[in-house]
């Protein structure tokens, strides 16, 4: 029997917080059978590698990046700590999970009260990363998402590479969008869910936050490790 170590970056915002605990929850339910634990790779304890560490002493172990696309945490952070002990196994992140675009959809549908428009635009709004893997599981989420929706769908990040979320919505403005809708390509609410929300877009969604789907994505990639 393998743990899960479900490795999110961490945050200050208490909803965000709540929001990752109750994702976890939802997992652990899922895997009775299972051991799961929490670790974090910035802002919050227990650190990664403490966590691996520990867990590795009495169990197998995976790790799951409760993260939205390749980057430094999952390239150097986890990475790191998962070398450290033959056999500890890394997980996908889960931003590319069929899953996760239709959560984004849902999330989408629910933050224009279910009915799409004509000249309506969709911002994926990501974290950002300069890491050519990041960019790439970003733009596949994107295509992901545009298949399931009936707008078309451009990109913006919220950091670390161009274009930024507000130059994505004023580029969607200019193309012709009567109405531009930011898409929350973040886990949870946070500092990064933050920019999206004041990004100028007309319609932000919430964060992917606590969904079944969620829960099935991280099981997915456990098991696929």
């Amino acid at each position: 029997m393998s743990t899960l170590i479900a490795c999110s970056h961490g945050t200050d915002s208490a909803d965000g917080r709540r929001t990752v605990e109750e994702l976890v929850g939802l997992v652990r339910a899922r895997m009775p059978r299972t051991r799961v634990v929490q670790a974090f790779v910035d802002v919050q304890e227990p650190d990664i590698t403490t966590v691996v560490d520990r867990e590795i002493l009495a169990d197998e172990v995976v790790v799951v990046p409760l993260l939205l696309s390749v980057g430094f945490h999952t390239a150097v952070d986890i990475a790191r700590a998962v070398r450290r002990h033959p056999g500890v196994r890394q997980a996908d992140p889960l931003g590319t999970h069929p899953l996760v675009a239709q959560v984004l959809a849902t999330r989408l549908r629910a933050s224009i009260g279910g009915t799409w428009s004509d000249g309506d635009a969709v911002v994926l709004a990501a974290a950002g990363s300069t890491n050519p893997a990041a960019v790439a599981d970003v733009e596949a989420a994107a295509a992901q998402l545009a298949a399931l929706i009936p707008a078309p769908v451009t990109i913006g990040y919220a950091s670390a590479i161009d274009p930024r979320i507000p130059e994505a919505v004023q580029s969607a403005r200019d193309a012709g969008a009567r109405r531009v809708i930011a898409a929350s390509h973040v886990l949870a609410p946070g500092y990064f869910a933050g920019l999206v929300q004041s990004a100028g877009a007309d319609v932000v969604s919430a964060p992917l936050g606590v969904d079944p789907r969620m829960a099935d994505v991280v099981i997915d990639r456990f098991r696929s490790a």
